[in-house]
């Protein structure tokens, strides 16, 4: 189901990628929004995909998040959003966090968190080094 509704940046849903080929993500996974509403862009928002999977190695372009923010698993569950695989994806592709028979929940990360994606973004992109931090 698409969402009718633009969502804020920082908060977490469902993104459907079964439709991409690998190396790109494959799947249903839960993703941030980092981007706020921009004029003439209704229908499209900048995303972050949210992983369980620790990076191999430590790098400036993923991002552990102080919890994991999942209505429906444990806040003590380690999470990283991957700010190299930043996306702008169709509200289409893009669904509510299911917790109930018609219940929704809208998590939204921490100023801190979301703060943490978008420098890791900037790093993801190469353009860390030229932002003052």
């Amino acid at each position: 189901m698409a969402l009718k509704f633009f969502p804020k940046a920082g908060q977490i849903y469902y993104a459907d990628f079964s439709d991409l080929s690998p190396p790109e993500i494959c799947k249903k996974r839960p993703v941030i929004v980092i981007s706020p509403k921009l004029p003439g862009r209704s229908n499209l928002a900048a995303i972050v995909p949210i992983s369980l999977s620790a990076p191999v190695r430590e790098v400036p372009y993923v991002y552990k998040l102080s919890r994991n923010y999942h209505p429906r698993e444990p806040d003590d569950l380690d999470c990283w959003a991957k700010a190299d695989l930043v996306m702008n994806i169709s509200l289409g592709r893009m669904d509510c966090i299911k917790v109930g028979r018609r219940r929704y929940e809208y998590p939204q990360l921490t100023p801190e968190d979301l703060l943490g994606v978008r420098r890791a973004v900037l790093a993801g992109l190469g353009l860390d080094k030229i932002i003052e931090k």
